[in-house]
């Protein structure tokens, strides 16, 4: 494997990062995302920073990789400096790699892909090629230069933006939940070329991640945010042991301390409500990702879709909540679900699948609408003609239960990534579907957002809902008691 350290290749020596009462206010809201940050990282030290959904992580990441924006963004208060220089100011010395693989993704080949951010930084033509066939090599994407970025599973794209972040040379490593919708051997695949790179160059390192165990083996530190700033700083098994309650009540995932979870379910499943017959689905006409699908969708039971990633479970989803066709077979409603609106999904208005069919897309920000989070949850139920009063009470419910009334008024593009999964969870709750679809439901929670989903997700299964849950998180089917529909990957390259 190539060596790739500043001793061969030219990387810059690991960087220290220092924060002094930093915070960040967006320019939406009152409340600051994060304030009063007291922190120095040393160089080459591996850092796992911890805290509950909305505690600032990912801000913090995005701080002092300098993406943050400028006055119309927010405003900042105190000082993160980077090398004794301010973050913003250090373009290059810090490279981010964000939780959702495809948002990475710029350019077709792989090679271009790679070579993107070296080209942005001005670095010479004559040195860029050897660059990002360092970096490939690094964290060991084995594929040709001209490979299609598509073609790519989720773990392989992962480590695409990892070898872009690392052909930039940055004496910074940034990871925000680089592992959240990966299947359980794209989290190894990552992880391990994370540990790889970080061997070889030495690079300072902070992770932001709720898979504590994942990143446990690779790191030196554990820092936990909370309200003030630090809550709390040391080795990791010191802090886990000694804060490990404290930390699980504030919703730190701790090892060895699971949350709670819903009982058992006391009632069988009742009929099918969605039926699918011989069913292939596609994203691309022409293309099916998954073939031969037969699946019964039942009142009053959790069915969980798993696979690894490129199996097809997103597309399945989407098909099933009438919002793609099927590439060949049939999904077909049941007669008392599709009463007046025909007995295929994908045929219904979008006011008829309001109340029958409810769907949360993977990425939040692909279903967000509105300017403020109460907007975003009134839309749904205004559509429906609902009575002020009852909009407002079935609103003023879902902010509470979710954990989100705090928020009613922020811009919902400013929330952290577990706020904005919730308000996508909230808003499709709020037209009372009686099939929920939801394609990686617990992504960005912490421990305790985790269980008050599950919670409510069993309580929507036990009125006699249908929950369809397309998630790689096998706490969430234990939890649900769910019956188990495993795809598998077929490969199109």
């Amino acid at each position: 494997m190539t060596d790739v350290s500043s001793r061969s290749g030219g990387a810059p020596a690991p960087s220290a990062v220092e924060a002094r009462g930093w915070g960040w206010r967006h320019a939406s809201r009152r409340a600051w995302a994060l304030d009063g940050v007291d922190l120095r990282i040393e160089p080459g030290e591996r850092v796992l920073l911890l805290g509950a959904s909305g505690a600032g992580k990912s801000t913090f990441l995005h701080g002092l990789a300098g993406v943050l924006g400028g006055e119309e963004e927010g405003e900042s208060r105190g000082e993160l400096r980077i090398d004794g220089t301010p973050a913003a100011a250090t373009r290059g010395r810090a490279g981010l790699v964000l939780q959702d693989p495809d948002a990475q993704v710029i350019l077709a080949r792989v090679g271009d892909d790679v070579a993107f951010g070296c080209e942005n930084l001005g670095v010479p033509r004559d040195e860029i090629w050897p660059r990002v066939r360092h970096a490939l090599d690094a964290v060991g994407l084995d594929v040709e230069l001209d490979r299609p970025t598509k073609a790519l599973s989720g773990g392989q794209k992962q480590r695409l933006a990892l070898a872009g972040a690392l052909a930039m040379r940055p004496g910074l490593l940034l990871l925000d939940e680089p592992t959240a919708n990966l299947d359980p051997d794209g989290v190894a695949e990552v992880r391990d070329a994370v540990g790889r790179v970080l061997d070889a160059t030495g690079a300072t390192f902070v992770v932001v991640e709720h898979r504590v165990d994942v990143w446990l083996p690779l790191v030196h530190r554990v820092v936990v945010l909370g309200e003030g700033g630090v809550v709390a700083d040391g080795p990791p098994d010191r802090v886990l042991r000694d804060r490990g309650p404290e930390l699980a009540d504030a919703g730190v995932w701790v090892p060895g301390i699971p949350p709670a979870v819903p009982p058992a379910p006391v009632r069988t499943p009742g009929a099918p409500v969605l039926t699918t017959e011989r069913l292939a689905v596609a994203r691309v006409r022409g293309t099916a990702v998954a073939t031969g699908v037969d699946l019964q969708v039942c009142a009053g039971e959790a069915l969980a879709i798993v696979g690894p990633n490129g199996a097809g479970k997103s597309t399945l989803g989407l098909t099933l909540a009438g919002l793609l066709p099927p590439h060949a077979g049939e999904v077909t409603a049941s007669r008392d679900l599709a009463e007046g609106a025909g007995s295929s999904p994908i045929g219904w208005r979008s006011r008829a699948l309001l109340t029958r069919i409810g769907m949360v897309f993977q990425d939040p920000e692909h279903q967000l609408l509105a300017r403020t989070v109460r907007d975003e949850l009134e839309i749904g139920p205004r559509a429906l003609g609902l009575a002020p009063d009852a909009m407002t009470a079935r609103v003023d419910e879902l902010l509470d239960r979710l954990r989100l009334a705090a928020l009613a008024r922020a811009n919902p593009y400013t929330l952290s990534g577990g706020e904005k999964r919730r308000l996508t969870v909230a808003a499709a709750l709020a037209t009372a579907p009686r099939v929920l679809v939801l394609d990686e439901p617990t992504f960005g929670q912490d421990a305790r957002t985790w269980a008050e989903l599950v919670s409510m997700l069993a309580g929507l299964r036990d009125e006699g809902r249908a929950i369809v849950t397309i998630t790689h998180d096998e706490a969430v089917v234990a939890a649900l008691h769910a019956r188990r529909f495993a795809l598998t990957r077929r490969d199109h390259a």
